[in-house]
């Protein structure tokens, strides 16, 4: 089944994993969707993720939750930039999450990153996401 925004759809998946105390959640794979993966890893919100083989072309994201005493790291994620409402922002316009606890991911020119490592290579770009 095809969707029209991937990245909600892969967001929606991890915030009711972890609602729902699972370990591992599996979705669809693209190559956003690591890079995204990856920075969530980086930043301690899941544990590990993996790319697995499925049949034909089709490509399975594998994404290892993490928990604190059986409470969710990741108590919220939002989808900032929509397809019907694209959010670019330059570097100095790189918003705090929750005062600094929570990380924004941004798609630049340079890749996937944080928003703080965005604003300290002095980059914009798309808003992608926020997580704390």
């Amino acid at each position: 089944m095809t969707t029209s925004d991937p990245i909600s759809d892969m967001l929606t998946r991890i915030r009711n994993a972890s609602r729902m105390q699972h370990d591992v959640v599996e979705m669809p794979d693209a190559k956003l969707k690591d890079s995204i993966a990856q920075v969530l890893k980086d930043e301690g919100y899941i544990g590990d993720f993996e790319v697995k083989e499925g049949e034909g072309v089709e490509k399975t994201l594998s994404i290892k939750l993490k928990y604190n005493d059986e409470e969710e790291v990741i108590k919220g994620i939002k989808r900032v930039s929509k397809p019907s409402k694209r959010v670019y922002v330059s570097s100095d316009e790189i918003p705090q999450v929750l005062g600094g606890l929570g990380t924004s991911v941004l798609s630049t020119s340079h890749g996937v990153t944080t928003g703080k490592a965005a604003k300290e290579e002095g980059v914009g770009g798309e808003l992608l996401l926020e997580v704390w």
